[in-house]
């Protein structure tokens, strides 16, 4: 949802998608219409939100805010909207419309310098369930390129260890098998494998390429 235009209506027919083939759902959201659109894609049945830009723990715990049931326990900003998973399937009941949502998986980006300055305080909040670092949005709030220094890198294995001396699943993207070696030796479990567009960019260079030479001969 932060990459490409989508409307509404495709947050439920990937979550439609997801659930025919048995497949778990995540939708990464925008920092400034975060609230809508993971509220949006929690009510058509995605199970995760993975949130983005937060600066602080403040604003982390705003997102929590935001997507946590609005039930005196729970605190939270989200109500019973009448949506594909309710409208659309027989109605649940209230409280399991809380328990799913409270069920819902909270990630977020750990991708500012302020906000890494907080790792410790974010990965104690209630309702964080997951992080990930991000390199390059990182790499912009220290006004460096990522191939610049090993302090990126650095932060990011701090990161790691951070978030699961506090019980926080830490997510890795790499963009390939051999690269998970390292961070398997240091627990990690949860992986983000490769980008569709630098994917098809390979793919597209390579066949390119391969008809050029041939033409040439």
């Amino acid at each position: 949802m932060e990459y490409a235009p989508f409307s509404p209506l495709d947050l439920e027919n990937c979550a439609r998608a997801c659930e025919l083939h048995g497949m778990g759902s995540i939708a990464k959201v925008d920092f400034q219409n975060r609230g809508y659109v993971a509220q949006k894609a929690l009510a058509s049945g995605i199970q995760g939100i993975l949130f983005t830009d937060c600066l602080n723990a403040a604003e982390v715990e705003e997102c929590i805010y935001l997507t946590m049931p609005g039930t005196p326990s729970d605190g939270g900003r989200f109500g019973y909207p009448y949506s594909r998973w309710i409208g659309c399937y027989p109605d649940i009941p209230q409280l399991d419309h809380a328990s799913r949502v409270r069920d819902a998986v909270r990630l977020f980006m750990i991708e500012k310098k302020s906000a890494y300055d907080e790792i410790e305080t974010i990965c104690k909040l209630p309702g964080v369930d997951m992080i990930q670092f991000g390199p390059s949005d990182f790499s912009l709030s220290m006004g460096l390129n990522t191939s610049d220094n090993k302090i990126v890198w650095e932060a990011q294995d701090r990161c790691i260890r951070i978030a699961m001396e506090n019980g926080v699943r830490p997510r890795v993207e790499i963009y390939s098998p051999e690269e998970a070696r390292r961070f398997l030796d240091m627990g990690v479990k949860d992986f983000c494998i490769g980008d569709q567009v630098d994917g098809l960019i390979n793919y597209w260079q390579g066949l390119g390429d391969g008809l050029a030479s041939l033409m040439k001969e």
